[in-house]
């Protein structure tokens, strides 16, 4: 009996650990986790293996994406989320491709200025914290935007085992425990001492979210209207204005997710498919990626003084072209065509001197003619009958504008820190802003998130994203450059260590010991600025590589707690 016992146990393990994909398991050759068919990579286990189990039962990527859009809300509140909202970028098993933006949206009765004192300054805290910061949330609306297109799993069904997830209640990580300890004064000084995230959670407590599964019920049961119409609504806009803030029933009821056409690009061999305005992310890493096209990186050496140098002086200029002319494209005119045409590329790099550092006060957005972001999740999905999804969602700041509604059982985002509350002045990731991302009722304000798509041949080859606020676009080039440039195994690529500019301020921002002293001190000679003080990591990145022979590689990001799961 004792033997028999002994047995199950081991083969239990064996099954755990194969079948939940663990992030540490990698084979000798360096590979991350592998699967034949279908592939989930999030940021939390129990909201990986939510996924999975629609494509288990039949679904689709879009069933999964659905499932762990609302299973992060769970188990990652940090940044999964019903009162945020997101991107999702797809490609469907015949090729064709497509986006939807379910980002959030301006209050209507938010003002160009409503952050500003009477001298005209920012107040400090007003949009990163507490009821004003709210955007208008698009999660739901996003789901079952994708669900009504896309999926194939009754809703229902789908958001069974998200309710029960939240019921039985997701054990406290020890990265979970740093981060709630880290946002405690935050929570009580925002919603009192009684709210549920006053409590000082440990590692291997358990937390249960009774609110959050009656507001998945009634979601289920009454659909999408629920939450921007029904009692979920109702209760949502009295919570936030007891609380001081400005949404209405009338900015829930108008809220549509929108799809959109991606943004389509080459590099080398290899066609991109990345998110449009509002994100930032596409067109950003299209110019540079066609900034870096014209040179040797391989030649270079993955992480050399000369390709982080390269790397530096592309990504300035990309980001002063950003913080310039990327807003709503609902609001603003952009220039895409013009922004992305090979001939502008080489000429933002005119400037650039192999031998010194270009200066970011000497670079401003580039010259065009045209007629008239830390704290996010990103999850990768690929099915067994060939679509792909690369989803990235966002309260914005850690748990969001720190507005916890113990009756609904979900945080509130602080996206309205995303516009421009003044031009000129950064927000919280040190973006500086212009006009066409200035606040006005109704607009979506500019994100960086990227979600992005690689293939190779007419064939698809990756599934990436990241979350990191602005270093998100580029630890998605690094990765992306990572496999194909030098090699790597989506694993590799995933936990190598990356750097990060972003034209202002002027440093460069290194993963803590990532990189050896020789190479800084490079870099230092060629007069760079190093910022030496705290470095937060640089993004957590979750990706899905296709292998010559078919199979999957889950690369989930050893710097969290995220996990690949497939079969």
């Amino acid at each position: 009996m004792l033997d028999k016992l002994k047995l199950s146990i081991v083969f239990g393990i064996f099954f755990l650990v194969f079948s939940c994909g663990k992030k540490d398991v990698i084979s000798t050759e360096g590979r991350g986790f592998l699967s034949e068919k279908a592939m989930v990579v999030t940021a939390r286990a129990e909201a990986s293996k939510i996924g999975l189990l629609m494509m288990e039962k039949g679904g689709n990527a879009f069933d999964a994406m659905v499932a762990t859009e609302l299973a992060l809300a769970v188990a990652y509140p940090f940044a999964g989320n019903l009162g945020g909202g997101g991107f999702m970028v797809y490609r469907l098993a015949d090729g064709s491709s497509g986006s939807i933006d379910y980002r959030e949206k301006a209050p209507l009765a938010a003002t160009r200025d409503m952050y500003l004192d009477e001298k005209g300054d920012v107040i400090q805290g007003l949009s990163t914290l507490g009821a004003l910061a709210v955007g208008v949330p698009g999660t739901i609306s996003g789901v079952f935007a994708v669900h009504e297109k896309l999926g194939s799993l009754p809703m229902e069904e789908i958001l069974a085992p998200v309710i029960e997830l939240a019921e039985k209640g997701v054990i406290v990580t020890e990265n979970q425990e740093r981060r709630l300890s880290n946002s405690r004064p935050d929570f009580i000084k925002v919603n009192g001492e009684n709210t549920l995230f006053a409590r000082e959670f440990k590692a291997n407590d358990t937390i249960k979210y009774p609110a959050l599964a009656q507001t998945l019920r009634r979601i289920a049961k009454n659909g999408k209207e629920e939450f921007y119409k029904g009692e979920t609504a109702h209760k949502l806009v009295d919570f936030i204005q007891s609380k001081g803030g400005i949404i209405t029933l009338e900015d829930l009821a108008s809220y549509e997710a929108k799809w959109r056409d991606p943004i389509l690009f080459q590099y080398k061999d290899y066609q991109l498919i990345s998110m449009a305005p509002p994100s930032s992310g596409g067109i950003t890493l299209a110019q540079i990626l066609g900034m870096l096209e014209p040179f040797d990186l391989a030649g270079m050496g993955h992480n050399s003084p000369d390709y982080i140098q390269l790397l530096t002086e592309a990504e300035r200029r990309a980001y002063a072209d950003r913080n310039y002319y990327l807003g709503d494209p609902d609001y603003v005119e952009i220039p895409v065509s013009q922004l992305l045409d090979r001939d502008y590329l080489k000429y933002r790099m005119e400037s650039f001197d192999s031998e010194k550092a270009t200066l970011s006060s000497e670079i401003s957005q580039g010259q065009i003619q045209f007629v008239e972001s830390d704290e996010t999740t990103h999850y990768s999905i690929v099915d067994q009958f060939g679509n792909a999804a690369a989803v990235t969602t966002t309260l914005n700041g850690a748990y969001g504008s720190k507005l916890y509604s113990d009756e609904l059982g979900f945080f509130l985002n602080n996206e309205m820190d995303d516009f421009s509350a003044k031009a000129g002045v950064p927000n919280m990731f040190g973006l500086i802003g212009a006009e066409a991302n200035s606040i006005a009722p109704g607009k979506r304000m500019l994100s960086s998130m990227t979600p992005t798509i690689v293939e190779k041949d007419g064939e698809l080859l990756m599934v990436v994203g990241t979350p990191g606020g602005s270093t998100i676009i580029t630890s998605v080039l690094q990765t992306i450059l990572n496999v194909v440039e030098f090699g790597m195994t989506m694993q590799q690529a995933v936990n190598a260590p990356r750097f990060h500019h972003q034209w202002m301020p002027d440093y460069i921002n290194f993963e803590p010991e990532g990189f050896d002293k020789a190479t800084l001190e490079a870099l230092k000679q060629k007069s760079y600025i190093i910022n030496e003080g705290y470095t937060p990591i640089l993004g957590k990145v979750d990706a899905i590589l296709v292998l010559p022979d078919g199979k999957l590689e889950g690369g989930a990001d050893r710097r969290g707690d995220d996990v690949a799961v497939g079969f």
